[in-house]
């Protein structure tokens, strides 16, 4: 960054989810790289507590605010805080979300399913059992992962728009979200078609899932069987991350799954750290002038949608 000026130099970030897991890492890493950085989490207690931990392994530059991505009072109240306090808005990580699911997590262990199984999908026919989807929980997810992070992104975009050098958004999407594994091509060739794609598109998808899953229709209508409403909301994710990044080629705007890490929303079936989950977030919240946009990572990989 510019270093004329004290103001210039410093760079702020929000991270959404912040207080465990893959977001508090990625807000500590950042915050290492002496980024002010906004922790936000939805209950106050386990945010202030994250910030606590943080300030005491020598990172002061970590603030809290509350944020509910599913409220749009404590959204404003977000962007109100960032831009009486700092003015403007470097980073984005966009980390909050919801598995959309309810699971019998005693009997997930019992199954013992293999890593590899779960990454290859192949554990989709084992986990029915055990992993259940109602349409409340779908409903919530979506209106987490992908609506919750639309309405977060839309208010925070005019702060966005005064950092100097280009703001990074980062999505945290999923391995889920990839088109070739959603078994409808109809489907596929929807979410892929760039030039084409919009917000428009992207709601009336969402709907037809809705709609698909209310009529127990998922299966016979292409959808993916395995995780559904949280596959479809990162699919949307991605398109989304599409769309914004043509509209705003000044910013550096990506997607990224961060691997299959040891977490909450996986109920601890995942492999990698939080520490290796953070890597790709961290390097496209930190890229260079001149890096990729629009695009999805695989980790720190460039990867096809």
């Amino acid at each position: 960054m510019q270093t004329n000026g004290n103001s210039e130099a410093k760079r702020y970030g929000v991270v959404t989810g912040a207080n465990k897991g893959i977001g508090f890492e990625t807000a500590k890493q950042l915050a290492s790289q002496g980024i002010t950085v906004i922790l936000t989490a939805r209950n106050e207690q386990r945010g202030l507590k994250a910030v606590s931990k943080l300030h005491e392994i020598g990172l002061p530059n970590v603030v809290f605010h509350q944020l509910d991505v599913l409220d749009s009072d404590s959204i404003h109240s977000l962007a109100k805080f960032i831009a009486d306090k700092f003015g403007r808005l470097d980073i984005l990580v966009n980390n909050a979300g919801a598995s959309g699911v309810v699971v019998d997590e005693e009997g997930l262990r019992a199954l013992n399913i293999d890593p590899a199984s779960w990454l290859s999908g192949k554990a989709t026919n084992f986990v029915q059992s055990v992993i259940k989807t109602n349409c409340e929980k779908a409903e919530e997810c979506l209106n987490t992962n992908y609506y919750g992070l639309k309405r977060v992104t839309e208010a925070l975009l005019p702060l966005l728009q005064q950092s100097s050098q280009g703001a990074r958004i980062v999505n945290v999407s999923s391995l889920r979200s990839e088109l070739k594994r959603i078994p409808g091509e109809h489907i596929r060739k929807e979410l892929g078609d760039i030039e084409n794609l919009s917000e428009e598109r992207i709601d009336a998808l969402l709907k037809r899932f809705l709609h698909d899953l209310k009529e127990d229709r998922l299966e016979a209508n292409g959808w993916t069987m395995m995780l559904p409403p949280y596959s479809i909301s990162k699919a949307a994710v991605n398109a989304y991350t599409r769309i914004l990044a043509r509209k705003h080629p000044k910013m550096y705007i990506n997607c990224v799954h961060p691997g299959y890490v040891d977490t909450d929303i996986n109920w601890h079936t995942g492999v990698l750290t939080v520490e290796e989950g953070a890597r790709g977030p961290l390097k496209l919240a930190l890229l260079p002038d001149g890096g990729p946009t629009g695009c999805y990572f695989d980790q720190t990989e460039l990867a096809e949608f």
